[in-house]
């Protein structure tokens, strides 16, 4: 599988990034899901201290403690919880992310983090500080570099504008197109990578989309949604699936390094590597989708 460098850094990410959330509890599920993604050349994997409370951690670092270093794990960090409960508080604060990096350390099994991302982040933060937190950990070789996960245009600006981020992870997908108009570019422009999810949004995008199919989606009816969906999978009908469109609808803009999405077994995962390894969408083809679609704005997150 193409590997793109991520953002300024030196970190080479496969096109396709394996979102762990969907792993579960169980090493019986879940490693089989990861080695299919090795087997399909993904070197990329996507986790959070806040997915089942530390557990997915776990996992990803008992899998890859005898291979570490042939890949690049990702994590995030700001969501605060506490052994034991199921609730959390957002902390973005120097103090909460110097420790609970240790924490991720530990149950990632490893003594550094290739990507440490702050998981959301608001404008009432003290971004100094968080940034400070970050810029610490890389010198202290605790990270290699830092992002941030967040669709908030005016939080992403601040990062560009005051930290050294190499990367942006953002929902988008050809049903909320919304980081287009006001993030990609700017992104783009300052040598930032994004790094999108929900690229199917919710499964609506997928063969299966009629399972899915039971409310709207952002600023869609779900009427809307139908007659949309069910246009586009006979557009591309001899030619593509529907989940191949989603993946390299992201995948075309300049500024996407790499797709992260889940899978439940190993099967969903090799369909979408095959996706991501299919041909790229071609100019006529993007401006068509462009044109059926809804060119969604940001307005309650800012």
């Amino acid at each position: 599988m193409k590997k793109i460098r991520l953002g300024s850094s030196d970190l080479q990410v496969s096109r396709l990034g394996l979102g762990c959330m969907s792993l579960g509890t169980e090493e019986k599920t879940a490693f089989p899901i990861l080695e299919a993604a090795l087997e399909k050349g993904i070197n990329y994997f996507d986790t959070a201290d806040l997915y089942d409370f530390g557990k997915n951690e776990e996992i990803i670092g008992k899998f890859f403690k005898n291979n570490r270093e042939d890949v690049i794990i990702a994590t995030k960090v700001g969501n605060k919880w506490k052994e034991g409960q199921e609730n959390w508080s957002w902390d973005a604060s120097k103090a909460y992310i110097k420790e609970a990096v240790k924490k991720s350390l530990q149950r990632l099994n490893t003594d550094y983090i290739d990507l440490y991302q702050l998981h959301g982040g608001t404008l009432e933060d003290n971004i100094k500080e968080t940034i400070e937190a970050f810029e610490e950990l890389k010198e202290e070789g605790f990270i290699r570099y830092y992002g941030i996960s967040s669709i908030r245009p005016n939080v992403i600006r601040e990062y560009i504008q005051h930290s050294s981020i190499v990367s942006v992870m953002m929902q988008y997908s050809m049903l909320d197109r919304r980081p287009e108009e006001e993030i990609l570019s700017q992104l783009y422009g300052n040598g930032i990578s994004v790094v999108t999810r929900g690229p199917v949004a919710k499964g609506l995008l997928s063969e299966n989309f009629r399972n899915k199919l039971d409310s709207g989606f952002l600023d869609y009816t779900k009427d809307e949604l139908q007659e949309l969906i069910t246009k586009l999978q006979d557009i591309f009908a001899d030619s593509r699936t529907l989940t191949e469109v989603a993946l390299q609808f992201n995948l075309a803009d300049p500024a996407v390094a790499s797709v992260i999405a889940g899978a439940s077994s190993a099967d969903q995962l090799a369909k979408n590597a095959k996706a991501v390894n299919s041909e790229p969408l071609t100019l006529n083809e993007i401006e068509l989708i462009q044109k059926l679609t809804k060119a969604n704005k940001y307005t309650q997150h800012r």
